[in-house]
C-alpha cells in the first residue's frame, strides 16, 4: 500500500464513517513515520522565568489582576469569610487544646502566605476541625493536665493553666512546623501524587470519623463537666462512658448557655441554606452570637493585644510527634487538594497539586515560627469565599486584613467568652461532615468495594486514635487494590464485522474470532502480584496445558517462542518457524509455526539423550491446531517490574517501556510492536498465508540450558 494515498469519506448523519487507507505499521516504521524525538532540557533565562512563576504563581496572575472584573467580588467574599474565621479560629483552637487568641493567629499568617504560593482562587485556608482536633491530641498527651498540678492554700491542689497553655502551644508550633516541612518536602520531590491513595470514599469516611472524635471533645464544654482523658484505642468509647457517669455534675447555666446558642446558630444557618441565593451576605450569625456574649462579660475598658513576634519552635518535641506531623501533613493535604481540584473544574482553571502541597507546606513552616497550629481548606468557608463572588486569591488577603484589624483592636474582647459558645459553634459547623453519612447508600449503588472503604475507614478512625485510624484505612485501601487486581477479568476479543474494533466474545454477540488467531486481554494492568496468574489464564484460555512427571502443573502454550530459564525442569521444543508481534496500545504478541513441547525433571546425560529422541512422543495436552497466532493486549498495562519481565519472557512478550532495559535484541526486535491490534491481526494474516506457501524450516531445539 501507498502510505500517503489516503482516502475519506464522511456524511453529515449520526452513522458517519471514515476509511483509511494506510501501511502496517510496526514499532519502527511508527518511529519512521511519527519522527520520534528525544526531549532536551535546556537551561536559559526563559526556563528560569518559567520557574520563577510556576513556584511563586502570585507573580504570574497579580499583574494581570482586573479590578473592574475582580475587585467587588473578592471584597465582599474576603470580608465574609474574615468574618467566618474570627469564630471558627476561636472555636478550633478549642480542638487543639490551645488558647483561642492562637487561633485568631491561625487564621492570619498561613493565609497570607498561601496568597503568595497557592494555586486554588477559591479555599480558604485556616483552622479546620479535623485537623485541630489532631494537634490537640498531640498537645494533650505530651502536656497533659496531671503535670502542671500545683498545692495551693490550705492544701488544695490546683492546676497552673497558664504554664499547661505556655507548653501546649510549644507542642502545636513545633508539631506544625514538622508537618510544614514535610509536606514542602513532598512538593519539592513531585511527591502530590500520594495523595492519589488517600481515594475520595477514605477522605470522607475518615473526615465523619474524626468529627465524631471533635464531638465528643466538645461535650465536656457543653455540659460543664471535667472527665479524665484517655488515649489509644477506643479512647472514644471510654470517653462518652465517663461523661455519662458525670452527667448527674452537670453544670446548668453552662448547658443554658450552649442550647440557646445552638438554637441562634442552627435557626439562622438553616436560614442562610434557604436563602442563600436572595442574600447579598450570609448572617453571620457566629459572629453576633460571639459578640452577644462578650459585649455582656467585657465591661472593662480594653487594652490593645499585640502579634506575636517570630520565635524557633522547640524542636526537641520533633522526635515525640514525627508520625503525628506526618499524618497530619497527608491528611491535610488530602482535604485542600480534594476542595481545590472541585472547584478548579467547576470553574475552568487548573490546580497544581505539587504547588499546592509546597503552598501549603510553607504555610504552615511559616506559620510554626509564629505560633500557630497546622492549617488547610475550610469546606464551610471555602463554599462561603466562592458563592459571595470570590474569583481570586485576593479574597483569601482581605479576610486575613480582617482577622489583623481584630486581633488588634478586638482581642481582649473574647479572652472571658464562655468555651461553650464556643463547643456550639463547633457542632454547628460539623454538620456538613456528618452529612457526609449520606455516601453509604450511593455507594451501595455504585460500588460496594468503595462503600466498605467508607466504612472500614469511619469504624477504624472512631475506634482507634486518629493517627491508628489512618494507617489502618490507608493499608485496607491498597489491599482492596491488589485484591482487585489479582481478580482481573481474561477475555477473548473477536472482531466486530466491517470494523477494525475488537471486542469480547463472551460479551458480544457480533464479536467474531478470526480464524487461526487468538487475541487475549486482561482488564487489569500486570505485576508481580498477578504475573503468574496472568500467564495461566493466558493458557488455560488457549487450551495449552502440560504436565511435568513430577506432577506439578507446568504450562506451555503450542506456537509460542518460550524462554524457561527460571523453570528448574528442562524443556524441549522442536519448531518450524516463529514470530512475535505486540501491540502498544493494544500491544499484542504473536507467534507462529508448529512447536512440540515435552517436560521432564533434571537428569543425567543419558537419560538427556533418550529422552531427546523421545521428543515428538510426549506433547502438551489441548494443543490448537489450527492457531497460528496468538495476540496479547496489552492496552491496560502502564509499567513493568522485573517479575513481570520474567514472565513477559516466558511468552515471548515485548513492551516498548522494557527498551530501556536491554530487552530487544536482534531476535525481538522493534518490529515485532504494533501500535494498533488490527495492526498486529493484518500482519499476523499476511505473515500466515506467505507461511503456506513457503517450504518448512529444518527443526530447531530450544532448552532451559
Amino acid at each position: 500500500m501507498n502510505m500517503n494515498r489516503t482516502g475519506m469519506g464522511v456524511s453529515d448523519h449520526a452513522g458517519a464513517t471514515v476509511c483509511v487507507e494506510r501501511i502496517i505499521l510496526d514499532g519502527l516504521k511508527l518511529d519512521e513515520v511519527a519522527q520520534r524525538q528525544t526531549e532536551i532540557q535546556r537551561c536559559s533565562l526563559g526556563q528560569w522565568k518559567i520557574w520563577i512563576l510556576k513556584w511563586i504563581p502570585l507573580l504570574s496572575w497579580i499583574p494581570q489582576y482586573s479590578v473592574r472584573e475582580n475587585g467587588l467580588g473578592d471584597l465582599v467574599s474576603g470580608v465574609s469569610v474574615g468574618i467566618m474565621h474570627l469564630p471558627q479560629g476561636m472555636a478550633y483552637a478549642l480542638l487543639a487544646s490551645v488558647p483561642p487568641v492562637f487561633g485568631l493567629y491561625t487564621s492570619f499568617y498561613p493565609v497570607l502566605v498561601y496568597f503568595i504560593f497557592g494555586t486554588s482562587r477559591h479555599v480558604s485556608i485556616g483552622t479546620f476541625a479535623v485537623i485541630s482536633i489532631m494537634i490537640g491530641s498531640v498537645s494533650e498527651r505530651l502536656a497533659p493536665d496531671d503535670h502542671f498540678l500545683t498545692n495551693g492554700t490550705n492544701e488544695s491542689v490546683v492546676m497552673d493553666m497558664e504554664a499547661r497553655d505556655v507548653q501546649r502551644v510549644k507542642v502545636a508550633a513545633a508539631t506544625t512546623l514538622l508537618c510544614g516541612i514535610f509536606q514542602v518536602l513532598l512538593g519539592l520531590v513531585r511527591f502530590g501524587f500520594v495523595v492519589t491513595y488517600l481515594s475520595e470514599p477514605l477522605v470522607r469516611g475518615y473526615t465523619t470519623g474524626a468529627a465524631t472524635h471533635v464531638i465528643t471533645s466538645q461535650l465536656k464544654y457543653m455540659f460543664g463537666v471535667s472527665p479524665r482523658r484517655f488515649s489509644g484505642p477506643l479512647q472514644l468509647l471510654y470517653t462518652l462512658v465517663e461523661l455519662g457517669r458525670l452527667l448527674p455534675q452537670t453544670h446548668i447555666a453552662t448547658l443554658l448557655i450552649s442550647l440557646v446558642a445552638l438554637t441562634a446558630l442552627i435557626i439562622v444557618k438553616e436560614i442562610n441554606s434557604c436563602y442563600s441565593r436572595r442574600l447579598l451576605l450570609p448572617v453571620p450569625i457566629e459572629l453576633m452570637v460571639v459578640s452577644s456574649y462578650t459585649c455582656t462579660i467585657n465591661l472593662y475598658p480594653l487594652t490593645l493585644l499585640r502579634l506575636v513576634p517570630p520565635r524557633v519552635p522547640e524542636v526537641g518535641f520533633f522526635s515525640s510527634v514525627v508520625g503525628d506531623a506526618f499524618a497530619v501533613a497527608v491528611v491535610g493535604y488530602a482535604i485542600n487538594i480534594s476542595l481545590g481540584k472541585t472547584f478548579a473544574l467547576k470553574h475552568g482553571y487548573k490546580v497544581d497539586s505539587n504547588q499546592e502541597l509546597v503552598a501549603l507546606g510553607l504555610s504552615n513552616t511559616i506559620g510554626g515560627f509564629f505560633q500557630c497550629y497546622s492549617v488547610t481548606s475550610s469546606m464551610s468557608r471555602s463554599l462561603v469565599q466562592e458563592s459571595t463572588g470570590g474569583k481570586t486569591q485576593v479574597a483569601g488577603m482581605i479576610s486575613a486584613v480582617i482577622v489583623f484589624i481584630t486581633v488588634l483592636k478586638l482581642g481582649p474582647l473574647f479572652e472571658q467568652l464562655p468555651t461553650a459558645v464556643l463547643s456550639s459553634i463547633v457542632f454547628v459547623n460539623l454538620k456538613g461532615m456528618f452529612m457526609q453519612c449520606q455516601d453509604i447508600p450511593a455507594l451501595w449503588r455504585s460500588s460496594r468495594v468503595d462503600l466498605l472503604v467508607w466504612l472500614v475507614t469511619f469504624l477504624c478512625t472512631v475506634l482507634l486514635n486518629l493517627d491508628l485510624g489512618l494507617a489502618a484505612s490507608i493499608t485496607f485501601t491498597l489491599l482492596t487494590v491488589i485484591c482487585r487486581t489479582q481478580r482481573p477479568r481474561y477475555s477473548l476479543l473477536g472482531r466486530v464485522p466491517d470494523t477494525e474494533l475488537y471486542l469480547e466474545t463472551e460479551s458480544y454477540k457480533e464479536a467474531k474470532a478470526i480464524p487461526g488467531i487468538t487475541i487475549f486481554r486482561s482488564s487489569a494492568m500486570i505485576y508481580y502480584a498477578n504475573a503468574e496468574l496472568y500467564q495461566e489464564a493466558l493458557l488455560k484460555k488457549v487450551g495449552y496445558v502440560c504436565y511435568s512427571q513430577t506432577g506439578v502443573l507446568r504450562e506451555l502454550a503450542n506456537r509460542m517462542m518460550v524462554s524457561m530459564k527460571d523453570v528448574s525442569e528442562s524443556v524441549h521444543c522442536h519448531r518450524t518457524d516463529r514470530e512475535c508481534i505486540i501491540n502498544d496500545s493494544g500491544i499484542a504478541t504473536v507467534t507462529h509455526g508448529n512447536m512440540n513441547c515435552s517436560f521432564q525433571p533434571e537428569q543425567d546425560s543419558e537419560e538427556e539423550e533418550q529422552d531427546e529422541t523421545d521428543t515428538h512422543s510426549s506433547s502438551c495436552d489441548g494443543v490448537q491446531e489450527h492457531t497460528h497466532s496468538i495476540i496479547l493486549d496489552f492496552s491496560p498495562v502502564s509499567f513493568i517490574d522485573t517479575v513481570t519481565l520474567k514472565t513477559l519472557k516466558n511468552v515471548m512478550c515485548v513492551v516498548e517501556q522494557l527498551e530501556r532495559g536491554g530487552f530487544f535484541s536482534e531476535s525481538i526486535s522493534k518490529s515485532h510492536l504494533f501500535p494498533s491490534i488490527h495492526d498486529a491481526v493484518l500482519r499476523c494474516l499476511c505473515r500466515s498465508q506467505r507461511n503456506r506457501s513457503s517450504s518448512e524450516f529444518a527443526p530447531v531445539r530450544l532448552s532451559s540450558h
